[in-house]
């Protein structure tokens, strides 16, 4: 016997067509369309990687389906008939994906006229009669009839683990009733049928009132209805489809795995490390190659405390801290002193460039307060303060407020750089303490951000990607969950450790980033535009906007109020009291009381009752519409009126919201508590959520917004000479259109068709098609086609820059803005044609949004200059989508509604003129 091992099998054949389809259209040589397809590849590495650390195996093995017929074809010709063939880019991947399975350690089986279902069946029961326990990862349910006691199946792309209770749970049956219930379903994907019309639930309730297929089909008479009917049409199919569902556990493996039933030759290999990178190399994966010549043992770190000279930890081994910190050797300090302190202070003065990180007790940046901070001034060596540690077994630390005095020449320097990841927060720690901090040069997250915009951003992600090295998990210090302790509660060592890590890696993850924006003229410009934006919305982000909360709550109630009211309407249409929010009850009132045609199902066969369906029903019922209405005033109360309020910094009474930088691929700027861009103003309601956002006494609100600034962005890329008239002589440009579009003079277009144009018009910027055209105007395909051409006709130029541009985008795999600003698109070449067409609409919009966003950084950054050196009593407070919002006294209103929109039409020269239009109140509504 083989007691207390595991088997691990894995299903490659589902692994590599989840890998192909989950993963971008990657390339062994990026950009190149033409070099070998590598996305699989690498989907496959990671989830073998990954499913290497959950479980713990001694023997593994891969099963890929073979090429050719099974004994399944000979009994069933239609089996799997309607699958379609194999991809191109995906075939080309098979034979380089068996070859990395081998190096990484796996057994590969791929055995002709065998299923790999069929392998996997015999392997596992073999081992469980061995008393192995059996792990096969898949998501493929056919499996589940081979679980037992032994043998668990669990899926790694969504968590989910199928043993016997887990089956029984999911499906209705337990596992040894598998192969009956597969039987009365049926297989659409293997294209075996069942019983018509007989779904789980009912395969489910049939067995366990009769307990097999064989019992059920001997008293097939007694079953009544239409199912009934259908089964006993069916009795003659059923034991064919019982026998092509079955999995075979008794498959001769002989030849292929040498002696079995003995389960030495499939043990866990050993990783063939050279072999492995030359691969990666070969294929493209510069990450992991890197991340595997890192991986060798090294020397442990030295995280020097003073007067010490042993290592950080005593058991290296047992800690995950040590483990990530093994990587390379490097020397930290810990500064417990004033000698230390003066000795480090010195290589800061002298230093052309130090990288920063602080550590703090909060992510909210306006209310965190510093715990400890660390500097690195070249790769491999850092110290760390710490400054606010506490525990039975803290080391007395230098006091905070002294540190910080010392430090506070050289922070608000600027003749000395600085380097970050993520700059903003830790300007504003810093701030919280009365420091500004002036100097900073470089911030890896946004040269990331511009170089790669399409990669993770975090600083563990660059580490990883472009040195090699991996960093040590916030998560390993302080816990997670409920369990999580404070920063200030890690012991010091492993804080210095932690923390100098961050520092360290950021200065070696600027010197590998930094000569690629180096190296390019355009992307240098867009990463100076981002760091300057960083400096100005750090300034708007200290600043915030004024609250009413008084207003808010008032507000709050109302709505309170209206949903109530729409509740008890919605119980008198449905006659009866129901959860607004449950979708099966929304169903059954919907549809089976109330008789409304059913729009659409769910994947899952269910009556859709979701927002679009709401809308399609409510043109002729009053129910959907009163939902409709309920929903959108149950999330707006929840997401503003509830919680503004209480998002105010008490000792401000402002909200400060927190402007994310590195979030959207088109150079958008995103904000969060709270999010600013997403308030619904289209509504009434809507609106009036802005009234709370106002000026204190004796100040005013004033909104400068750029007008149709991504139409004039399509005029000028596109040089349609039609749209650069309309714009160069000030004309309604919808008006304009519509004109072009319906054949009449400009001064006969009606409203409704200028409403139409106008949709034509910023639908096709984002790649409407007509469908989306037809469904948004309430006409019919044609009609929609129909104005789609007009509008090409009559602005050719647009229609030959969305053919250009979609071509260039397949060719280099990105798009530009006028500035320069790069815009990946992965799924352009994707052989999946959804992600695909989506990738094209994104790359002809793409290219105005990312104009759009450079042209509203450049003008906050060029207001704030004007600000600074002219009217510094006029804040600037929010910046939402095109428009930048200000707070400023009375007696400056003049001034601002002639110099702002002069010096945000001033910030680029296009070919049609940019206008920015101002709108001044006591609050954010009325200044609109």
């Amino acid at each position: 016997m083989t007691q207390d091992k595991t088997l691990v099998l894995v299903d490659g054949s589902s692994y590599l067509y989840r890998a192909f389809h989950a993963m971008p259209d990657l390339r062994a040589v990026p950009g190149d369309p033409s070099s070998s397809p590598t996305g699989a590849i690498r989907g496959m590495v990671n989830m073998l990687q990954a499913l290497k650390k959950e479980v713990a195996a001694d023997y593994a093995v891969c099963v890929f389906d073979a090429s050719g017929p099974t004994f399944r074809d000979a009994i069933y010709p239609e089996y799997k008939a309607q699958r379609p063939a194999m991809p191109e880019a995906l075939r080309a991947q098979i034979e380089p994906i068996h070859e990395v399975v081998r190096l990484l350690g796996w057994t590969v089986l791929a055995i002709p006229g065998v299923e790999a279902d069929d392998v996997i069946g015999t392997l596992a029961c073999m081992a469980a009669r061995q008393g192995v326990q059996v792990v096969i990862s898949s998501g493929d349910k056919d499996l589940s009839q081979l679980v037992n006691e032994r043998i668990t199946i669990i899926d790694t792309m969504n968590g989910k683990k199928r043993d016997v209770a887990g089956v029984t749970a999911e499906f209705g049956v337990p596992p040894e009733r598998m192969i009956d219930f597969q039987a009365l379903v049926g297989d659409a994907v293997d294209n075996v049928p069942g019983v018509p019309k007989v779904g789980p639930k009912t395969a489910a309730k049939w067995l366990g009132e009769y307990g097999s297929l064989d019992a059920l089909m001997a008293r097939a008479g007694e079953i009544k209805g239409v199912a009934g009917e259908n089964l006993r049409a069916t009795l003659d199919w059923l034991p064919t489809g019982r026998q092509l569902v079955t999995i075979k556990t008794d498959c001769d493996l002989s030849g292929h795995v040498a002696g079995l039933p003995a389960l030495d030759s499939i043990a866990v290999g050993a990783q063939q490390t050279g072999a492995l990178a030359s691969f990666y190399e070969k294929y493209g994966f510069k990450g992991l190659a890197r991340a595997l010549q890192e991986a060798r043992p090294a020397p442990t770190p030295a995280v020097a405390m003073p007067g010490e000279s042993g290592d950080l930890f005593a058991d290296h081994s047992a800690s995950p801290v040590a483990e990530a910190a093994q990587q390379r050797s490097v020397v930290y300090d810990t500064i417990l002193n004033w000698a230390d302190f003066d000795q480090w202070l010195a290589r800061l003065l002298k230093a052309d460039l130090v990288a920063l990180d602080t550590e703090t007790d909060s992510l909210d940046a306006m209310r965190a307060q510093i715990v400890g901070i660390s500097f690195s001034v070249q790769p491999g060596e850092a110290a760390y303060i710490p400054l606010r540690h506490e525990g039975p077994d803290t080391p007395a630390q230098l006091p905070l407020d002294e540190v910080l005095a010392r430090l506070k020449p050289w922070l608000e320097d600027a003749r000395h750089a600085k380097l970050g990841q993520h700059i903003k927060y830790d300007r504003h720690v810093l701030a919280n303490h009365g420091i500004e901090v002036r100097g900073y040069r470089h911030d890896t997250m946004l040269q990331s951000y511009v170089l790669e915009v399409h990669k993770p951003h975090n600083l563990a992600s660059l580490a990883e990607r472009h040195t090699g090295r991996k960093g040590l998990n916030y998560e390993d210090l302080c816990g997670k969950g409920a369990h999580q302790i404070p920063f200030a509660q890690v012991p010091v060592d492993k804080a210095a450790a932690y923390s100098c890590e961050d520092s360290d890696q950021t200065l070696e993850v600027h010197q590998a980033l930094w000569p690629l924006l180096q190296a390019n003229e355009r992307l240098r410009a867009i990463y100076e535009l981002e760091m300057a934006s960083s400096e100005t919305l750090f300034r708007m982000e200290r600043n915030g906007v004024l609250i009413d909360a008084a207003l808010l709550a008032q507000q709050s109630h109302e709505l309170g109020q209206r949903i109530l009211q729409l509740e008890t309407e919605a119980y008198e249409i449905a006659g009866q009291p129901f959860n607004l929010s449950s979708p099966k009850q929304l169903g059954e009132i919907f549809f089976d009381k109330l008789g409304m045609p059913v729009v659409k199902k769910t994947a899952t066969g269910a009556r859709s009752t979701d927002e679009e369906v709401l809308e399609k029903l409510a043109e002729d019922y009053p129910l959907p519409a009163k939902l409709l209405e309920h929903r959108s005033l149950t999330k707006l109360k929840g997401t503003y009126t509830d919680k503004l309020g209480a998002l105010a910094l008490p000792r401000t009474g402002r909200v400060h919201t927190h402007y994310a930088q590195a979030v959207a691929v088109t150079g958008r700027l995103s904000s969060n508590e709270p999010n600013l861009q997403n308030i619904p103003v289209r509504t009434p309601e809507g609106r009036r959520i802005r009234e709370a956002f106002v000026a204190p006494p004796g100040r005013v609100i004033a909104s400068a917004d750029y007008s149709q600034i991504e139409l004039r962005i399509m005029a000028h890329i596109s040089g349609d000479q039609s749209l650069l008239h309309a714009f160069q002589h000030g004309l309604d440009v919808h008006r304009a259109t519509a004109a072009e579009v319906f054949g009449v003079p400009v001064d006969q277009v009606s409203n409704e068709q200028r409403r139409y144009a106008k949709v034509i018009n910023f639908g096709l910027i984002y790649g409407m098609s007509s469908f989306g055209l037809a469904k948004n105007l309430g006409l019919d395909n044609q009609a929609a086609k129909n104005y789609i051409q007009r509008y090409f006709e009559r602005y050719p130029g647009v229609q030959q820059y969305m053919e250009e541009t979609k071509a260039r985008a397949k060719s280099l795999g990105y798009v530009e803005t006028v500035f320069g600003r790069r815009l990946v698109l992965p799924e352009i070449n994707s052989p999946n044609g959804p992600r695909r067409a989506a990738a094209e609409r994104a790359a002809i919009n793409a290219p105005m949004q990312g104009t759009a966003a450079d042209l509203i950084k450049r003008a906050m950054v060029a207001v704030q200059a004007r600000l600074d050196a002219e009217k510094p009593e006029i804040l600037m407070v929010m910046q939402v989508h095109d428009e930048l919002v200000f707070e400023l006294p009375e007696s400056e209103v003049d001034w601002l509604r002639r110099e702002v929109p002069r010096t945000m039409a001033g910030v680029a020269a296009l070919k049609v003129p940019l206008l920015a239009e101002v709108g001044v109140g006591r609050n954010w509504e009325e200044a609109h």
